[in-house]
Formats: structure tokens, sequence, C-alpha cells
């Protein structure tokens, strides 16, 4: 009889609403092992399995430890920069956002298997799903699948013949939303912009978008483009640039303080500890690129990007550390800054980091004097100078 494979040992206690508990402390830093409740038809007493013990999930081509996937899990419903900031305190690896999207969904039984895990050898482990009932009350093993410690023997022609009518259920995250959940949340966001245009627009041209209940009636609307169709319609609203920031715990700029620096010049210390936006739009006249103030968005993360959002992105922040990139349209960091303007923000006088001496050729250091706050202006006027080139040899306000 094989030991039980400790990936989907914890899937098959949290599918049951039975997740295994930390011993012997409650503190994941403490705590040595994770111990399992009696778990029918797979185990029939409690099981403890130590929390260094190396499963089948594998990130950057090697196995992540029991503790780091029991950590991700307890965090499943932790914004991602509070995620890692978290794991990088505890010493534990941390998974990226679409890793621990699928570590969770695979967890909780929304899918049955990843690209980031290793397929199960053959007769080693537990199954990967729950056994189904039998019309005795009775453990039944599925054809092709393991639900018991150990291989079954498939050499009964009874056996054999019940298995032909078998049939897979299905659950609704399945059946209506694919083995992956789907975040459409962007899709409000974008239909709150649209209706908030139409309510704000010139003259508040409500009529323009009134349905005539027949023709010739009052509210017939009177756009020129319906009576004329060679009437020159209005120019289309340029699409705002975005701005990326390094999600890591080590970043001197982040979602708390860069608004005050972009905008004023005004560097303050990042807040570590506070909930900060996950979006943030600012001004700023580039007079290479248009007479009027441009609307740039800020984000840390791409989780959120269509492919054509990248086209619109014109400035990346860094702190050298690869892992940023995993996620993005080039994750080849000296590919990415070759297409667009790359800045990495350290204090004046300290060691770069490997990463940014690496791709020195392709990124732009600015340095922050730890206590002269004056200098603050120079340094952000340097970041948008660069932005404006950049932006120019694009194609920006053509």
């Amino acid at each position: 009889m094989s030991a039980p494979d400790s990936l989907l040992l914890l899937r098959q206690s949290i599918a049951s609403s039975q997740p295994p508990s930390l011993s012997p402390s409650d503190s994941l830093d403490t705590a040595s092992a994770l111990a399992f409740p009696p778990l029918p038809p797979v185990s029939t007493t409690p099981t403890t399995i130590p929390l260094d013990t190396l499963t089948r999930f594998v990130k950057d081509n090697s196995p992540v430890d029991l503790r780091s996937l029991y950590f991700a899990w307890q965090q499943r419903d932790t914004p991602i920069t509070d995620y890692i900031s978290a794991a990088q305190s505890l010493g534990v690896t941390h998974l990226g956002f679409i890793e621990r999207l699928e570590l969770v969904t695979y967890l909780e039984g929304g899918q049955d298997d990843s690209d980031h895990i290793t397929p199960l050898a053959p007769g080693a482990g537990v199954s990967a799903q729950p056994a189904p009932a039998a019309p005795s009350g009775a453990s039944v093993p599925t054809k092709g699948s393991e639900i018991l410690i150990g291989k079954v023997e498939e050499t009964d022609p009874r056996l054999l013949e019940i298995y032909s009518f078998e049939r897979v259920v299905a659950n609704r995250n399945t059946m209506l939303r694919g083995v992956k959940p789907t975040d459409f949340s962007h899709v409000r966001k974008q239909a709150e912009d649209f209706i908030t245009r139409l309510r704000t627009g010139p003259g508040n041209q409500r009529a323009h978008h009134t349905l005539p209940t027949r023709p010739g009636h009052p509210s017939t609307p009177q756009n020129p483009a319906l009576i004329n169709p060679r009437a020159p319609r209005s120019k289309p609203r340029p699409k705002d640039p975005i701005i990326l920031l390094s999600p890591s715990a080590s970043a001197l700029l982040t979602m708390s303080n860069i608004k005050p620096f972009l905008e004023s010049g005004q560097f303050q210390p990042p807040a570590l500890h506070s909930s900060a936006p996950q979006l943030l739009h600012i001004s700023r006249t580039l007079p290479e690129i248009s007479s009027s103030p441009l609307r740039f968005i800020i984000v840390d993360s791409p989780d959120k990007f269509r492919p054509d959002y990248w086209e619109r992105v014109v400035a990346v922040f860094t702190t050298g550390q690869a892992w940023q990139f995993k996620t993005y349209k080039w994750s080849n960091p000296m590919e990415l800054f070759s297409k667009v303007a790359g800045f990495y923000v350290g204090w004046d006088g300290d060691l770069w980091p490997e990463g940014v001496k690496k791709w020195g050729n392709y990124l732009r250091v600015l340095e922050v004097e730890r206590d002269r706050r004056f200098r603050d202006r120079e340094v952000c006027e340097k970041f948008w100078e660069t932005v404006e080139r950049s932006m120019k040899s694009k194609g920006w306000g053509k």
C-alpha cells in the first residue's frame, strides 16, 4: 500500500469541508506538520504529513513544499501584493497570481489538473476525485481511476460490464464556467464608464440615445449622423496610457505613494501595512504629445489586462526581480524594456540589485536621496522627460 499523496490528501480534506490542522502548534511558522482527519475511503485513521514535504505542485521547474501550498490556500482571498509580502516575511515560497488561482481552484474541486501540477504516477497516492456512491453504500472503484490507496485490480468481468455504463458527473463550475473561473469585473467597470460619459457629455445629449416611438414623433433623435450619414462624426476619446508598478514589497514607489510623487514630485515612504487602491489616475501635460493634460492609469499588476492594453503601457517600474515579469506579455526583461521605458528607483548610494546591473543598458535608474526632499522634484521630472521621449518615438500624439 503506497503512502498518501500530500497534494491529493490536502484537496480531499478541503473538498470534504474537513481542512487539516497545524501540529504541534497553531502557528504556521512554528508548526512542523499537517494533521488530517480520517477521510474514508482514502484513510480510516488520522494522518500526519510534515510541512517540509515536497509536493507535485511545481513553480519554476521546482517542487513546492506543503507549507507554502497550505499558506497560499489560507491567503486565497488576500490581495496578491499583501500575500507576497506575508510569504516573504514567513520565508515560504510565494506563488504568482495565476499559480495561486489554479492551486485554490484545484484544491476546492473546480478543476482536476493544471500545468503546474505533475501527474500522479499510476498506482500511487489517493484519488483526485471523490468516490461515487454505490447502491449498497459501499465505495466502488471507478474505471480508469484509483480512489483507494494502492492499485485497483480490474479482473471481474461483471465489474467491467458495470464500468461500461459509467458516466462522469460534472459540477456547475465545469458545466457553466469551464475549468477555470473567469473574472468579468472589468466589463462592469467599462459599462460604468460608458454610462457616466453619456450622462456628463456636452449638453447632456440623452435625447440622442432615445429610441423613437414612430417616425416623425417628437422624441426622434436629432443626431446629424442619422439624418446625414456623411455628416462628420465626433472623434473617439484617446485611450489612456498605462504605467505599471512593481508589486514587490521592497519597491520604493508603490500604489500608496506613487500619486504625490508623479503629480507634484513629493516622495513619501511607502505604507507597508495600509490597504492601497488597485488602480489610480493622474494627469500630466506632455507638450511633445498633447497640448491638453493626458490621463495616465497606474496599476501594479497586469492580471486584468486585455491583449490590447499592452500597446498602451508606456512605463514599467522594477526592483530587479525577474518574477515580476512572469505574467507579462514580454516575460524576458530585456525584450520588455526594448519596447517599454523601464525604471528602477533606489536610494542614492545603495548598491544596485543584480537584475538591475544585468539590464542596466535597458533601464533608466532614478536615485532618491534619503534626507534632501527638495531633490525629489528633479527625479520626478527626469522620469517624465524619459516617458515623453519614449511615447513620441512610438507615435503617441500623431
